[in-house]
Order: structure tokens, then sequence, then C-alpha cells
């Protein structure tokens, strides 16, 4: 199954293959300021089953891993639509709003609940963690 994510307007389009390796939700504050939403849900898929098409601009800052984190946006509407994340460098990270799919798969974990909106609820049952999650996702080997 392809599952096709894009930006605003269309012009950065990424086509993913298969189901993604993990699926999170983030409440840390850098990513509510980069996405403008009080969650972040961010899908991960190997390097091997993403094709990217359109221009991209590049922001890359230093995670609260620890790790260098790049972020990939559209240069025409600055929809922030995927990103590559050091600690993962086999991966590659899509915002699960991209896809604009109500049946996506729900998170397994969500992270840095410590920045999490008191109001917000999430209806699946997941893995909570007050700050980042240590090791590798679920339960995988770490690199």
């Amino acid at each position: 199954m392809d599952r096709i994510a894009q930006c605003h307007c269309g012009a950065l389009r990424i086509t993913a293959t298969g189901a993604p390796e993990w699926v999170n939700a983030c409440h840390c504050k850098a990513c509510q300021r980069r996405t403008g939403a009080v969650v972040h849900s961010g899908a991960y898929f190997t390097r091997s089953r993403v094709t990217i098409a359109g221009a991209a601009k590049t922001f890359a800052r230093p995670a609260d891993s620890g790790y260098r984190i790049s972020f990939h946006f559209c240069p025409e509407c600055g929809s922030n639509v995927y990103w590559q994340a050091g600690r993962f460098p086999d991966h590659i990270g899509i915002a699960v709003g991209a896809f604009a799919d109500p049946t996506f798969p729900p998170p397994a974990f969500s992270v840095w609940e410590e920045s999490k909106h008191a109001w917000l609820g999430l209806g699946c049952e997941l893995e909570r963690f007050v700050q980042g999650r240590t090791g590798s996702p679920l339960g995988k080997p770490a690199a």
C-alpha cells in the first residue's frame, strides 16, 4: 500500500510504501511551535520505502535528545512535511497530518507529556513518557 503525504499547496509530495515502522505523538514545546498545534504526530518509515518529489527547504537544530534533526518544508507554502532525525538515520519522519487520512494508524507512544495541554485527551491506548523516550522506539535495538 502506498500512502501519499503532501504540503498544503501540493508542490512537495512524499510516497511512503507499507505501514510505518512506528507512529508517535509529541507534546514538546519545539513541536508545538513548529506545527502551530498543541500536539504533533509523526510516522517513521525506513528510507528505502520513501520517495520524495518536489523542492524543500531545510531547517536544522539540535533536538532535546542531543541528536541533530533536520526539518524539510515546502518553499512555496511553508508546510513542514518531513524530517530526518540524527537519532534514527535510516528513517524518514513524516507529519501524519500531511497524509490527511483519518484512518491512519494511531500513535503507539506519547513523549514530552510534561508539556502536554491538560485539556487534551488521547483516545487510544499508548505508552506515555514525561520526557523523551530512552532507547530506540518500540523496543528495537539501538543503532
